[in-house]
């Protein structure tokens, strides 16, 4: 199975995971630097007032890239990287999100940053909103707040217009459909800068969720529009957070269930590409008693901002069971189960290679537009020799297991992809648990959860293997 010419074969992070150097050059706290470290069942705490003495913020540090990017940026050209997808941190450009001046020491790293990954042969993949909101917006309600359409439109015109000759790929919100999980506090508060009020009621906290998805959606078609007219080269996406929704059993009810559920997932590529609200979403709002404020103009706005191309994050599958929804607890899926039929990783989330195949196909026959695979990886512990190498045959398997499917959605099923980049392809900082430990890169970086070690870089077995996949277009797995 061959991949097509021209195929974007890379690697992705964002900023607020690796850069560090969170207060310097002008930098205004965002709201990934007012989250506390945790693991593996122990939530990350947001403490939106500040910073507090005593905590751990992971974010802040990140793996330092902002002073180490040339350096990092020579191994990703020595991996053979056509592409490299990363984020513009939004409160390094506008450090309060409402300022009247862009920083422009800001706007100089990036423009220095997207210089070299093109001098190093990477095309940069850039997305606008990665958990990133400057936390001085968050304050104001986040997207809760139509202001802050305003401020990142504002936001988003001012790096297009500034790097218009530098990036031709953008995305607008990074997995937006996470938020989905409202009663999982990190989600509203990263996608959508909603900080969590202990006096909200569940439909309250619904109310503000739903709020802020109309807004986002206004500001991505606003973006789409502006950046079109800035260079009409750009290729601008949306990007979905793909996670398969299967039913526990062939039992309709478990099947209408993972429907219902799927909706979720589906209802954002439905507004980004058919540039209207889907029926089944609106009857719902009037079901359930949400009353979300919308101006004049609005629907023509959403309606003329369809993207160009779809962008994905895939990791996992999973299985729901009707019986298991009196159980739930408000997090994660109602009704979620243990797939039998696959494995799963260390943090519980299970591997299914096929499902990122269903998904390609699934969203191709949905839309008719690209897709852009722009993560899938495995977080993984690890612990290197004495050299710092890693032989992480492991997450070799799960790329090549997950990019064995890509082929076959390209080849077998007609699907147009237009490229992959591995999640993590360096060590960074995790987003759900804020470690170090958990590791997803091809190269090695000597930090802990608390910050301590070298930060020396060191190649995995991972990076060898890649290399080859990328020289070879995917015929060497």
């Amino acid at each position: 199975m061959k991949f097509p010419e021209g195929f974007l074969w890379g690697g992705a992070v964002a900023a607020h995971q690796l850069e560090g150097a969170w207060n310097v050059d002008g930098r205004g706290p965002s709201i990934c630097d007012v989250l506390t470290g945790g693991a593996h069942g122990v939530k990350r705490v947001i403490t939106a007032d500040g910073v507090e003495p005593g905590k751990n913020y992971p974010n802040q540090r990140g793996i330092d890239y902002y002073h180490t990017f040339r350096e990092d940026d020579a191994l990703f050209q020595e991996m053979g990287f056509k592409c490299f997808r990363t984020s513009i941190s939004w409160s390094r450009i506008f450090p309060n999100g409402d300022d009247a001046e862009p920083n422009e020491a800001g706007l100089k790293f990036y423009e220095e940053l997207f210089r070299d990954y093109r001098a190093k042969g990477m095309e940069p993949v850039v997305t606008l909103s990665h958990f990133e909101m400057p936390l001085a917006l968050a304050k104001q309600g986040g997207f809760t707040n139509r202001k802050a359409i305003d401020c990142f439109v504002r936001f988003a015109t001012t790096v297009m217009e500034r790097y218009k000759d530098l990036v031709k790929y953008w995305l607008t919100f990074n997995e937006v459909n996470n938020q989905m999980e409202m009663h999982t506090e990190i989600f509203p508060y990263t996608n959508s800068g909603i900080i969590p009020d202990p006096n909200d009621t569940p439909h309250e906290v619904e109310q503000k969720v739903w709020q802020a998805i109309h807004h986002e959606f206004v500001a991505s078609a606003l973006v789409v529009r502006k950046g079109h007219e800035i260079n009409p080269n750009f290729k601008i996406g949306c990007m979905l957070a793909m996670v398969p929704i299967y039913p526990a059993t062939c039992r309709p009810d478990d099947v209408m269930h993972a429907e219902v559920l799927m909706r979720d997932r589906l209802l954002f590529g439905d507004v980004y590409c058919y540039g209207e609200y889907p029926h089944y979403l609106t009857h719902r709002w009037e079901r359930d008693g949400f009353d979300i404020k919308m101006e004049p103009g609005d629907a023509d706005i959403i309606k003329h901002g369809i993207v160009d191309f779809i962008s994905i994050s895939y990791y996992m599958s999973a299985a729901v069971s009707a019986d298991a929804v009196g159980s739930w607890d408000g997090h994660g899926l109602p009704g979620q189960v243990r797939n039998p039929y696959i494995a799963a990783t260390d943090w519980g989330w299970q591997i299914d290679p096929v499902g990122l195949r269903y998904v390609l196909c699934t969203l191709y026959e949905r839309y008719r537009k690209p897709i852009f695979v722009v993560e899938n990886g495995i977080g993984m512990y690890e612990t290197p020799d004495e050299h710092g190498y890693v032989a992480d045959d492991a997450r070799i398997a799960y790329l090549r297991s997950h990019i064995e499917e890509v082929g076959k959605a390209i080849a077998l099923d007609g699907v147009e992809v237009m490229g992959y980049t591995v999640w993590g392809c360096i060590d960074v900082i995790s987003f759900g648990t804020g470690e170090m430990k958990k590791r997803y890169g091809m190269i090695y970086v000597d930090a802990d959860d608390y910050g301590n070690g070298t930060y020396k870089r060191s190649r995995k077995k991972s990076f060898e293997w890649y290399r080859k996949v990328i020289a070879s277009n995917g015929e060497e797995l």
